[in-house]
């Protein structure tokens, strides 16, 4: 087996943890913004209404969820589960240290000033004006924490063990 022929399933793996890592930070970011938005008496789906501003403009920012809501959500967990597999793949096979976690925060920390200052107020302008700043940012550290773990999601590694020598006496002799 060629070295780059190993580097495939090396790679894929880390693609695949990194998607996971994504989903599962996603859904904790979306967790965390649902009830600071309910803290700040509006509804749990907010961040997801307001995503969903893309599709249906301002029709989608209402109270409570609806069908609208399931767009903004599957939005979420589409980009930032891909972003995960980026930061997977950029990241390589490491093992879970704090400086991974680290470079994990940071990344959703920069995402978070990209996306809100730059992207959405291209794409869906009510999104930067009308989502709350500190949950936010927040959210994209939690989302960014669990990018840095990818590596628990990996699968472990296995080695292959030397042969046993054969028994004493036991050699077939011509």
């Amino acid at each position: 087996m060629s070295p780059t022929s190993r580097n495939i399933p090396s790679r894929l793996a880390s693609v695949l943890a990194g998607l996971q890592a994504g989903m599962m930070g996603t859904l904790a970011m979306l967790v965390w913004l649902g009830m600071s938005a309910v803290w700040q008496r509006r509804t749990f789906w907010t961040s997801e209404n307001l995503l969903a501003t893309t599709f249906y403009g301002g029709a989608a920012v209402h109270n409570g969820f609806s069908f609208r809501s399931i767009s903004g959500l599957a939005l979420y967990l589409l980009l930032y589960s891909t972003l995960g597999c980026v930061f997977a793949l950029v990241a390589g096979k490491r093992a879970a240290s704090p400086r991974l976690v680290l470079a994990g925060i940071a990344t959703g920390l920069a995402w978070y000033y990209l996306s809100f200052h730059l992207l959405w107020e291209k794409i869906g302008p009510l999104i930067p004006l009308l989502h709350a700043v500190g949950p936010t940012v927040l959210g994209h550290a939690i989302w960014g924490a669990a990018l840095g773990r990818f590596p628990l999601f990996l699968p472990p590694v296995v080695t292959e063990a030397a042969p046993e020598p054969a028994p004493a006496g036991s050699e077939v002799r011509e």
